[in-house]
């Protein structure tokens, strides 16, 4: 990403957004600003990284991404931990947590350089979450950016990785329901989407077709789709249950799309029972690799309504997504969808298969209540979830952590 991408957000979101932008960069200018986090490929947390910090470089601050490295034992133990947070009763051996912790050490040495001389470091959830600890003489201020739903955590691994927490400058929630006490400022800032980037820009009809024939879905069907991770909080089990009671009473297609990340050792069992599940010709389970973004991008163009029934999410950038294309989401009734899914205005929430076939069908018999949904959708996402105002979500926080003299921030 270039010179002059702030100029083409500018045509999205309007001058007023990106002159607030600049006006509180000029304050941070060279700042060394670092992001930490366990993969570069798979999962938003990525995604949003991938374009957060070269708009961050354009604004004038040295920013830059670190990843931390482990072995499969490390991440069989973050991925407990990501259960853990979000509700399974998970209890890790001790063996595994020293494996966290050498791991977490090890990585420090290689990075310290970076890390300590930086003004800010970012550490993304509970993967390197140790690293300050290990850092020593650090310079700047350290804040821990949580993107998983931690509202009812499994209170003996929270009790644990919180001795680590405790020792930041800050934390970031993406929702006030995912926050915990902690004896330093909490701040939320929810994620967001790229509307430049592949996956989101325009598509002519012509390569949206494309992708659809490349996977045999037929263009006089419905199509029912849910882009996310084989895991199995997104529930596609319950997905595949939805889609049968639908089909019962019309045709329908449905399209299970998502990849791996390199963190979720998870991922390929969950692939597995998916797959022995969909023993329909129209259950089209496509495994994508990370880089196909205008695939994505077609698949959801193409749908006639997305699904994202989460039982658990942090935020849900694929609802986002989705919405930024003009699509009502029938969403799971959990963590960040609710930010998203207005019940009867952007889409429906729903805690079941039952209650989600329900709403499908609904809407499969009201094209007019369907794109009215989808144009609220669109509105509401250009509105807060887009990444210019996440970037100046942060670019604040970074003046607050640092206890700029400042009594308050004034935006002409």
């Amino acid at each position: 990403m270039g010179e002059g991408m702030l100029d083409r957000y500018e045509q999205v979101v309007g001058s007023g957004e990106i002159f607030k932008l600049r006006q509180l960069a000029e304050a941070l200018k060279g700042a060394r600003v670092v992001h930490v986090n366990s993969t570069r490929e798979g999962g938003g947390v990525a995604e949003i990284l991938h374009r957060l910090v070269p708009l961050q470089r354009e604004l004038g601050l040295d920013a830059s991404w670190e990843v931390i490295n482990g072995d499969p034992e490390f991440y069989e133990c973050t991925k407990s931990f990501h259960n853990a947070l979000q509700g399974n009763h998970t209890d890790i051996p001790a063996s595994l947590l020293e494996v966290f912790e050498q791991t977490n050490r090890e990585n420090a040495e290689a990075m310290r350089e970076s890390l300590a001389g930086a003004d800010y470091v970012f550490i993304h959830d509970p993967q390197p979450l140790p690293l300050l600890r290990y850092i020593g003489g650090r310079r700047g201020k350290w804040i821990w950016r949580c993107h998983i739903d931690v509202s009812r955590p499994y209170r003996p691994v929270w009790k644990y990785l919180r001795n680590f927490v405790e020792e930041y400058d800050a934390t970031v929630w993406s929702l006030a329901a995912f926050a915990q006490p902690l004896p330093h400022p909490s701040y939320l800032i929810a994620p967001s989407i790229d509307p430049l980037s592949e996956k989101n820009i325009e598509l002519d009809d012509c390569e949206i077709a494309s992708v659809c024939a490349q996977y045999g879905l037929d263009p006089t069907r419905p199509l029912i789709v849910q882009v996310s991770r084989f895991d199995r909080f997104k529930d596609p089990l319950g997905v595949i249950q939805a889609f049968r009671m639908v089909k019962t009473h019309t045709p329908v297609q449905l399209v299970l799309a998502g990849g791996g990340a390199t963190d979720d050792p998870e991922g390929a069992k969950m692939l597995e029972e998916v797959r022995a599940a969909a023993d329909d010709p129209d259950i089209h389970v496509l495994l994508l690799p990370p880089d196909v973004h205008r695939t994505i991008n077609a698949l959801q163009r193409a749908a006639t309504i997305v699904l994202q029934k989460s039982v658990r999410e942090g935020f849900g950038l694929t609802v986002t997504e989705a919405m930024w294309k003009g699509k009502a989401v029938v969403g799971g009734d959990t963590g960040g969808i609710r930010l998203q899914v207005l019940n009867h205005h952007t889409g429906f929430r729903v805690s079941t298969p039952e209650g989600a076939a329900l709403r499908i069908r609904y809407l499969l018999k009201r094209p007019d209540k369907l794109k009215q949904m989808g144009q609220w959708a669109k509105q509401l996402v250009l509105e807060n979830f887009l990444l210019t105002r996440q970037l100046l979500q942060h670019l604040t926080l970074m003046l607050g952590v640092a206890g700029d003299p400042l009594e308050r921030i004034e935006l002409q």
